[in-house]
């Protein structure tokens, strides 16, 4: 971990989800699985976000909502897609108003599978996304 020159922050979003993914997220926080040991943090604030967390299928009606919470993300950043739903829209595929996984609308940078995902495979995605944001902030420096 060497690499994180600050704490990153997180700003979590659920699409459209059984809630699973959400509670595992926030197991995440608690003392037992303790992700605050690697220095991130979670905000609500995305002009403070460096990872944008999405839990859920991406609909009709949310689509323009994860646009403007990652547009208004300053860069580098990434997006973090946790849970089968995020990933390719899951059981909610065939769903009318489903578009499918967070990918149909925003690039994503790590995709962390499971219904729901286990807050070890959540905090190992993040930790993965942390190695391509220091790779994007690399190359935002040799760019300037």
């Amino acid at each position: 971990m060497k690499f994180v020159k600050k704490s990153p922050w997180i700003i979590h979003y659920d699409g459209s989800s059984c809630n699973g993914c959400d509670i595992e997220v926030l197991a995440c926080l608690t003392p037992l699985y303790d992700v605050e040991r690697f220095g991130i943090i979670n905000t609500g604030n995305p002009k403070h976000a460096d990872i944008l967390l999405i839990t859920g299928s991406v609909n009709e009606q949310n689509i323009p909502v994860v646009k403007q919470i990652y547009e208004q993300m300053a860069e580098p950043k990434i997006v973090v897609a946790v849970g089968i739903c995020a990933n390719s829209g899951g059981i909610f595929a065939e769903c009318y108003n489903v578009s499918g996984g967070v990918d149909k609308v925003l690039p994503v940078d790590v995709y962390v599978p499971g219904c729901a995902a286990r807050p070890e495979a959540i905090i190992d995605g993040v930790v993965k996304g942390l190695a391509i944001l220091e790779e994007k902030q690399k190359y935002a420096r040799k760019k300037n």
